[in-house]
């Protein structure tokens, strides 16, 4: 039954699904008539929202176009390759290089969320490589869901780790909350490993019959080993330097250290690109070769720095005309202590597919949500949660996260959408189940 849907979905989207950036350009339009028609704002005014918006992204998309391209060049490093290589060869089958796709990328990104997109993909480009009857379109849809599906428990998840941070803009009303109440209650726990669970089942059952299968269809060839450089020139040793690449080194293994010294296991975008950085040069050996790796990686990023902004201009006009807080209000509105979790959860669930940032959409649903909580004599945490997993789960029908996956594996929206799609109807409905169901025994 899964397969016949996710091939259903699969036929519609291959016909009417537009390209990535096409989509982001009808949003862009979709935000501009809620704007005008429900906040009755002028369309002056919303082109004014739609560019005041628009480069507030510009450091977050570094830090993922730094993710993308350093995740990728440390992945190419020597070492690495070989580690992948050998746990890409241990599936036979397609079913078996389903399930360890999914389980290594969410393994990566319970450790991290970007680590998850960047080394589940290339992980599933690894196993596609050597599973010639594995499906690469459903191995890297498996690998971007099996991060989305974990990430609830992430320890790099944003509302619970910004709501646990010392000066957070609701420290005067809501104060410090624990993670034993966020990341690590149940809510939280069995939403991740549940939906993980289910993830896998789905896509056993989501498996394209022999005949239908699309392998891996680029470069195939494994680990390459570099022949030795001759180095003739002043100019050609500096590229080449061993000494200079591994004093660069020490000298950021020296900041990492001092960084968790003082911070404690906060992985934040910054330390967490800084360290792919210094471990990827670490595992290169000489500046050269990393220089190289780079260079490949780029034209992949080319989707996340194009795309970006328009997101960040869509973002800027649900706030700016007021859009975000109707969609929300409306919700809570007629929400008691009962259907408020649920609620609340739909909400976000929505929102996130016009403001797809999860720090920007709590700082905006945030206030409202804890005053919501606090008037219907709610738990803040069980508001944080509920936000956050409904802020996860329309990722898989949003493609603002899943651009480094398409940018790595070449594949276009099309491609993997249907598989979201399932898997996000599937998600959505046991989020659903554990967030009524959770706060009213616990």
């Amino acid at each position: 039954m899964l397969r016949s849907v996710s091939q259903r979905f699969n036929v519609a989207v291959e016909n009417y699904l537009p390209n990535a950036f096409i989509f982001a350009i009808l949003l862009t339009f979709i935000t501009l008539l809620l704007g005008m028609t429900i906040t009755d704002q002028s369309l002056m005014e919303m082109t004014t929202h739609w560019y005041s918006g628009f480069w507030n992204f510009l450091a977050f998309t570094t830090q993922m176009v730094l993710i993308l391209i350093t995740g990728y060049a440390l992945v190419k490093a020597p070492l690495v390759q070989k580690l992948l290589l050998k746990a890409a060869s241990i599936p036979k089958t397609q079913k078996s290089a389903l399930i360890i796709t999914i389980l290594v990328a969410a393994a990566a990104g319970y450790l991290s969320w970007g680590l998850g997109f960047v080394l589940g993909t290339l992980f599933a480009i690894e196993v596609a490589k050597k599973v010639k009857m594995a499906d690469f379109r459903i191995l890297i849809a498996a690998a971007y869901t099996g991060t989305i599906a974990i990430l609830p428990a992430s320890i790099t998840v944003t509302a619970p780790l910004l709501v646990n941070t010392p000066g957070h803009s609701l420290e005067d009303k809501i104060g410090l909350i624990p993670l034993t109440e966020t990341i690590f209650s149940p809510m939280l726990l069995l939403t991740a490993f549940i939906g993980l669970v289910v993830i896998l089942f789905a896509y056993i059952r989501m498996m394209p019959k022999k005949e239908d299968v699309v392998p891996f269809e680029g470069k195939t060839e494994d680990l390459v080993v570099a022949k030795p450089v001759v180095t003739r020139t002043f100019a050609e040793k500096m590229d080449q330097s061993k000494t200079i690449n591994y004093i660069l080194v020490a000298l950021g293994v020296l900041w990492i250290v001092q960084y968790y010294i003082n911070n404690g296991f906060n992985l934040e975008l910054n330390i967490l690109n800084f360290m792919f950085i210094i471990l990827g040069l670490a595992l290169h050996g000489t500046p050269s070769s990393y220089i190289r790796a780079i260079t490949d990686a780029m034209p992949s990023a080319s989707g996340i720095m194009l795309q970006f902004p328009f997101y960040a201009g869509i973002m800027g006009m649900m706030v700016g005309s007021g859009l975000i807080t109707v969609i929300a209000q409306s919700f809570t509105s007629f929400s008691n202590e009962y259907t408020f979790s649920a609620l609340s959860f739909i909400s976000a669930a929505i929102v996130n597919i016009f403001v797809p940032s999860a720090g920007g959409q709590w700082q905006i649903q945030g206030p409202i949500m804890m005053e919501a909580a606090r008037a219907l004599n709610v738990p803040v945490s069980v508001a944080v949660n509920t936000v956050t997993i409904g802020d996860l789960v329309t990722n898989l029908l949003q493609p603002f996260f899943v651009l480094p996956a398409l940018g790595l594996s070449g594949l276009g929206l099309k491609d993997i959408w249907g598989y979201c799609l399932v898997s996000m109807i599937l998600l959505m409905l046991v989020s659903c189940v554990i967030v009524t169901v959770v706060p009213l025994i616990l």
